[in-house]
């Protein structure tokens, strides 16, 4: 099949797209820059652009079967444009009027494990409008709301190296008391599920979220990395009102290792209401969570 994909030279778009390519799909990637492609096979096609960049959209579907939507950010840059209604919302509307356009009717969305109307945080707002536009496009699409992903994926900051960032200091500070659940999900497993929906009749028009068979708390997986860096040092448990305080002050910087929106999904939680659902779907294995650091970053945590 011919796929094109955007976002895929990210954390989580890079092994999707080497999962795309060994199942022999072949894959045209929207990229704004050509290096950020460096790692991904040779045989995918580069076009260079953005999603609100209709001669690049139109350029990579042309030929295209479907299409698997994956962009998206954490953190906003208002000066550069970078806000998650204009990325999520606005971005994602483009790519669906460039693809009922050239009629590429398949679509695979990646969307997020906390979606909803009522969200506390605009990055799950965003998420579910992005969502909402593509139930009323009239197209064939499936929609995927990952947890948080561990594994090994492409470039770029993740969940588990910015909690390794933490290790560093002399002290690691604890949001609260730590017992928020998470339901870390296997960048493998991402993989293989957005690979198989291309050709899975019985998932269109359907939203999955995708979770691994473990629930953790954000203390647990302090503790595994920890252990995995071979580091004991002191915890210190911040109120949350004080972080909400510090964010609020400094979260404008873009230096502070959060922001508003990544307090509130932490304090929420992050679990999947059927987990069981995903993998009686999809043929892929449920992936215990676990931590693998690498020789820099042990000795970085040292």
């Amino acid at each position: 099949m011919n796929v094109f994909v955007t976002g895929g030279t990210g954390y989580v778009g890079q092994p999707i797209v080497r999962q795309l390519v060994e199942k022999g799909h072949h894959v045209t990637l929207l990229t704004r820059s050509e290096h950020r492609s460096d790692g991904l096979p040779k045989c995918v096609e580069i076009v260079i652009g953005d999603v609100f960049d209709d001669t690049a959209l139109k350029l990579g579907m042309n030929q295209a079967e479907a299409v698997i939507h994956l962009v998206g950010i954490i953190r906003e840059q208002p000066r550069r444009g970078l806000t998650m209604q204009r990325v999520h919302v606005e971005g994602t509307r483009h790519v669906i009027a460039a693809a009922l356009r050239l009629g590429v009717y398949r679509f695979v969305h990646m969307s997020a494990l906390g979606a909803k109307s009522d969200a506390v945080s605009s990055y799950h707002r965003t998420k579910w409008e992005a969502e909402k536009c593509l139930r009323q496009s009239g197209l064939k699409f499936t929609i995927f709301r990952p947890s948080v992903v561990f594994g090994p994926g492409g470039p770029g900051p993740n969940f588990l190296s910015q909690l390794v960032d933490v290790t560093r200091l002399p002290v690691i500070p604890v949001v609260g008391d730590g017992n928020y659940p998470l339901q870390p999900v296997h960048t493998r497993t991402i993989a293989g599920v957005f690979e198989q929906a291309l050709t899975l009749d019985t998932t269109i028009g359907e939203t999955f979220e995708v979770g691994g068979p473990n629930v953790v708390s954000h203390q647990d997986i302090m503790s595994k990395i920890e252990a995995a860096l071979d580091i004991q040092k002191p915890h210190l448990q911040i109120p949350i009102s004080l972080i909400q305080a510090m964010v609020r002050c400094f979260g404008w910087t873009g230096k502070f290792p959060l922001t508003r929106d990544q307090l509130s999904m932490l304090v929420e939680g992050n679990v999947c209401t059927n987990p069981g659902r995903l993998y009686d779907s999809f043929d892929v294995d449920p992936i215990p969570f676990t931590v693998n650091v690498n020789h820099d970053e042990k000795n970085g945590a040292t």
